[in-house]
């Protein structure tokens, strides 16, 4: 499949949402950090700003919550209007039910790994799932360089996608740029999360085309696109 690339709002001006979401038109999805200053040490958006940003926008939300309990409000930022909704595996109590859950109210099911959490012990989770995000920094503020030490956990998660024959998508999130992002699609990641390496331009859609175009390019010469 082709590259996807979306935008993280964390990184736009808040006081003019509509007019960053209206900045990336051409986006895949709008990426939204959501964050509770519990799970993770900062304090974002809610249920409210969700349910105002998808009235202002026809690009469909991409909803990350970095937040506890994410069993209890999940489903209420499908109900907000988002198209995709991402809980953390570290935070969830019944991933598998909250999954199912946010399935069943129309949206796509996501789950997040934070760097140090391994994937292989969910590997029996991955068919309930409509994308797996691997965090390539550590979840809880924008701006931070990239973790190369993550590639090898991004391979071997599109190697058990490809074992079950599952068309999964597989995000990355955090210090995706121009200077990364091939590295990533190599390494079998198709959902790309870029903050201020679209944002923090002159021009941020044309920011995003070419960031598609840099995936897509290193996706086409890539060993596990190429096995397809």
């Amino acid at each position: 499949m082709a590259a996807q690339i979306n935008p993280s709002i964390l990184s736009a001006d808040f006081a003019r949402l509509a007019e960053e979401a209206k900045a990336v038109e051409g986006a895949d999805w709008l990426h939204v950090d959501v964050m509770d200053n519990h799970f993770v040490p900062n304090l974002t958006l809610g249920v409210p700003i969700v349910e105002s940003l998808s009235r202002a926008t026809d690009i469909p939300l991409d909803c990350h919550l970095m937040i506890e309990d994410p069993d209890r409000w999940a489903p209420q930022y499908v109900e907000a209007g988002a198209g995709s909704v991402t809980f953390h595996a570290e935070a969830a109590a019944a991933p598998v039910r909250t999954a199912r859950e946010i399935r069943a109210k129309g949206a796509r099911a996501s789950m997040a790994l934070k760097p140090a959490t391994p994937i292989e012990p969910y590997e029996d989770l991955l068919p309930e799932l409509d994308m797996l995000l691997i965090m390539t920094v550590e979840p809880g503020f924008g701006g931070q360089s990239f973790l190369d030490i993550m590639l090898p956990k991004i391979r071997r998660t599109r190697q058990l996608i490809a074992k079950h024959g599952l068309q999964l998508w597989l995000q990355v999130d955090g210090g995706v740029s121009a200077a990364t992002i091939e590295r990533c699609a190599e390494a079998g990641a198709d959902v790309f999360v870029a903050g201020s390496a679209v944002y923090n331009t002159d021009d941020p859609a044309a920011a995003v085309r070419m960031l598609r175009h840099q995936a897509d390019e290193a996706t086409a010469k890539a060993p596990w696109a190429c096995a397809h």
